[in-house]
């Protein structure tokens, strides 16, 4: 098990879809003996329903409010979060977070995420009709690199390197 800095018992990850946050969360809350929380998972299994199918039967706004709702009750200690990649239009759950501790910012080039979002088109992303993926990228980039604490590139690593360089970021 790897020692965090000694004051930081929650880290949480930022990023669009598939930057990896919930593949690197895992890692780290092994590596670290943390709990991983996947507030993705943890919006459907509230809702008895896919992120997909709750943008389906309501819409975009409707998810956000589920996933700060879910963000906002979630218990933050000794845990690894894995948010999801609209948490970040909602100023209190940055906050809650941050007071937490880190938030680290998986970030990704486009061409990066474009093929693994396309791989899982029933994913579900939180955005307004007729938005194309490059208009979100480029929305949620800005907030993205506002509320991080730290930045990683994930771009031409794989999960295992970016979990060690979260942990050797945060080790001094």
């Amino acid at each position: 098990m790897q020692q965090l800095a000694t004051n930081i018992h929650t880290l949480s990850l930022i990023g669009m879809p598939g930057a990896g946050k919930s593949t690197v969360g895992v890692i780290l809350a092994k590596l670290t003996g943390l709990r991983f929380c996947d507030t993705d998972l943890d919006i459907q299994v509230r809702e008895s329903a896919t992120l997909q199918q709750i943008l389906d039967r309501s819409d975009y706004e409707k998810l956000r409010a589920i996933e700060e709702e879910v963000l906002m009750s979630v218990d933050l200690d000794c845990s690894v979060i894995s948010t999801g990649g609209s948490a970040v239009y909602s100023e209190p759950v940055m906050t809650r977070l941050r007071q937490a501790g880190p938030l680290i910012y998986l970030q990704a080039e486009i061409d990066t995420l474009l093929p693994r979002v396309a791989a899982t088109p029933e994913r579900g992303i939180a955005s307004p009709g007729g938005q194309s993926f490059a208009q979100i990228y480029s929305e949620r980039t800005a907030l993205y690199e506002h509320h991080a604490s730290y930045t990683i590139d994930v771009d031409n690593s794989n999960p295992d390197q970016i979990a060690r360089s979260i942990l050797a970021l945060l080790a001094g």
